[in-house]
């Protein structure tokens, strides 16, 4: 556990980032060379969720941007505006309480739900600019309630709100994969079990005046099916690796930025991408974000759907069971995780 919160340091007038947090550019993860932080900005497609189920132009464009860009800008989606500023100001006010209010909510060191940053896995680990708070959502019963603020108050009532409207966007985008490859639409989902959990974590990036030292989130893919991303509304910050070259995520006002995992990627026989991303942090204005992990892992063994393994696509993964000790280890080797699945 690293006992100083990235929030605590900044608010310091840290002018040098400490060691820890200094990235090592030939030891990013894939040890990508892309040229440090530049970066061009992406069309990333916008898709209109409600019209998934009936336009068959829609769901070519969401095949489209999955395949290609491996997210898509998520709009009409079952959540008003209203409600996603809710959603947004409980994770402000908890991230601007005094340090000891946070500290009620800390993880424990071996386990990821709760208040913190980086689970520290090797002591050459570089550290993301960054701090957190990562619960449980779905199922409820696999809740750990004690890490789920009190302040502010209504914090529990929005989150868990959130939480149900959150399941029928998960469904619904599955579905709507599968259908997309004139698969049965339940194809997806029914690799899982009814006790996949769901996670959520919000995102707090403190400004860094050496900025380009740091990064918010080194680079990764997830190990998701899908996440769900609420942008801040002002500062981007999100970047995704597509032919070699990063590209900036822009903000599209109410929308949910949305990408597959590594999990959609095996189940789809390498079709669909689970794409690379990272997070940089803006030199002078905080940003935050809310991220949700449909599932995080796989309780169940996954592998790709029997339809989409042909002579000419032959089957690229093994049947897994990608679980986030498994998805960690790896990672932390500088692997990407997923191509330990491939055959």
């Amino acid at each position: 556990m690293i006992n100083n919160h990235v929030q605590e340091i900044a608010a310091a007038d840290c002018h040098q980032p400490p060691e820890r947090y200094i990235r090592q550019e030939d030891k990013e993860y894939a040890n990508f060379t892309t040229n440090g932080c530049e970066f061009s900005p992406a069309e990333i497609p916008v898709i209109d969720v409600s019209l998934l189920p009936s336009s068959p132009s829609e769901l070519h464009n969401l095949k489209s941007a999955v395949t290609t860009w491996g997210c898509f800008q998520a709009i009409n989606y079952g959540i008003e505006s209203s409600f996603l500023e809710k959603v947004r100001e409980i994770g402000k006010l908890f991230f601007g309480l005094p340090a000891d209010e946070k500290k009620k909510y800390l993880r424990e060191e071996d386990d990821v739900d709760g208040y913190g940053n980086d689970m520290v896995l090797s002591d050459d680990q570089i550290l993301d600019w960054n701090d957190r708070l990562y619960l449980t959502i779905v199922p409820k019963h696999q809740r750990k309630i004690q890490f789920w603020p009190q302040n502010p108050t209504h914090f529990r009532e929005v989150l868990d709100e959130f939480s149900s409207k959150v399941e029928l966007i998960f469904e619904a985008v599955l579905k709507a994969l599968a259908r997309s490859l004139n698969l049965d639409e339940d194809c997806f989902l029914n690799q899982y079990a009814t006790s996949e959990k769901i996670g959520a974590r919000y995102n707090y990036y403190p400004p860094c005046p050496r900025s380009e030292k740091v990064l918010g989130v080194k680079p990764h893919a997830d190990s998701s099916a899908i996440t769900l991303l609420l942008q801040d509304e002002e500062v981007e910050g999100l970047q995704v690796l597509k032919d070699d070259r990063w590209f900036g995520v822009p903000i599209v006002p109410d929308a949910l930025t949305i990408n597959v995992g590594d999990q959609i990627e095996i189940m789809s026989n390498g079709i669909f991408k689970s794409p690379v991303h990272r997070v940089v942090v803006d030199s002078e204005k905080e940003r935050m974000t809310l991220a949700v992990f449909c599932p995080v892992q796989s309780n169940q063994v996954i592998g790709p759907v029997e339809g989409l393994v042909t002579d000419e696509r032959p089957r690229l993964y093994k049947n897994v069971t990608y679980s986030l000790d498994f998805f960690l280890k790896i990672f932390q080797q500088g692997r990407r995780p997923i191509d330990a699945c491939k055959i």
